[in-house]
């Protein structure tokens, strides 16, 4: 199978809300090229490699996406046309012009695999399953992670803010729901935070999310029986919301996009006990008050808001 590149010319200034406009299409194989040099406390290290003399930064970005050859292309490249114009008009996006190239799956797979290198979210290790263990890192909580064809290594400022409210919130025993469970980074992060002591149940629309989940569950060492994982859609599948189950979870996580979790948010406390947690993030920070008022309207209570970069994360109570 081939894939389409397509690459949308915008600005540095501009690139996370491009980004964000594509994930509330659906599309999260996204990446960003620019010419802005990494910061002065990250050169060396991880980021050593990034590190050759580059273009000057004329402040130009390209927001990338892949489709697959066997999609509708028209039809979510004129959505994706329609939303370049919404928000050009509200700020300056620069061209916002669209080139098309070809990347065979095989090395849209494996040539990202050359800038995922080992990292840590604080005390929490996360590695990619082709890098060995450090004898320096022995002993540590860490997490071996293939994200193949789904979305998540742990990089991005939308899971590191849930990671981090996992850290607050779970208690062994809980009941965790992983609501687009991607990878399967967060229900395994979770389960290595508890030392196995919880059960987790995760769904994802997308059938490679669940197999990718349940490889890295192995990886892991995390017996196949610690999670259940459904595909499906909690926003309108009854059948789903009958598998996943009512006032059953501790905690409920959702790393997802705002206008998802907006559209589901009546679906979420059904699932939830009585003073149980649900976490959220994948937010644009411009959405923040739209899905803030979205839980809020559905009976939740909003214990805390936080902010990395761009990205919001909002935990709620029931």
């Amino acid at each position: 199978m081939n894939w389409i590149k397509y690459s949308i010319n915008t600005t540095t200034e501009a690139e996370d809300f491009v980004s964000a406009s594509l994930m509330e299409l659906g599309i999260d194989s996204i990446e960003i090229e620019n010419n802005v040099p990494v910061s002065g406390d990250k050169q060396g290290g991880e980021f050593e490699e990034l590190q050759p003399d580059l273009p000057e930064d004329l402040g130009l970005s390209k927001v990338c996406f892949y489709l697959s050859d066997e999609e509708d292309h028209e039809v979510l490249l004129s959505q994706v046309k329609t939303s370049l114009a919404e928000l050009k008009d509200v700020m300056d996006i620069g061209e916002g012009t669209i080139d098309t190239s070809v990347t065979k799956q095989e090395d849209w797979i494996n040539n990202w695999k050359q800038f995922f290198k080992s990292f840590y979210i604080d005390d929490i290790l996360i590695k990619p399953t082709w890098e060995e263990l450090q004898a320096s890192d022995e002993g540590k909580i860490f997490v071996e992670i293939d994200p193949g064809v789904s979305f998540g290594t742990g990089k991005h400022e939308t899971t590191q803010l849930c990671i981090r409210q996992l850290k607050k919130y779970l208690k062994p025993g809980d009941e965790i729901l992983d609501i687009g469970c991607g990878s399967g980074i967060l229900s395994i992060i979770a389960s290595k935070l508890l030392d196995g002591q919880c059960h987790l149940v995760g769904t994802d629309i997308d059938e490679d999310c669940i197999a990718s989940t349940y490889e890295n569950f192995q990886v892991n060492h995390i017996d196949k029986s610690s999670g259940d994982f459904y595909v499906g859609n909690l926003i309108d599948d009854k059948d789903l919301q009958d598998k996943v189950g009512y006032e059953k979870y501790d905690v409920v996580v959702a790393n997802i996009l705002a206008d998802i979790i907006i559209a589901m948010a009546p679906a979420i406390p059904p699932t939830m006990k009585k003073g149980s947690y649900f976490i959220s993030s994948g937010i644009i920070d411009f959405k923040e008050n739209e899905v803030k008022e979205a839980l809020e309207a559905v009976g939740l209570t909003i214990v805390e808001i936080n902010h990395q970069g761009e990205w919001v994360n909002i935990t709620a109570r029931k």
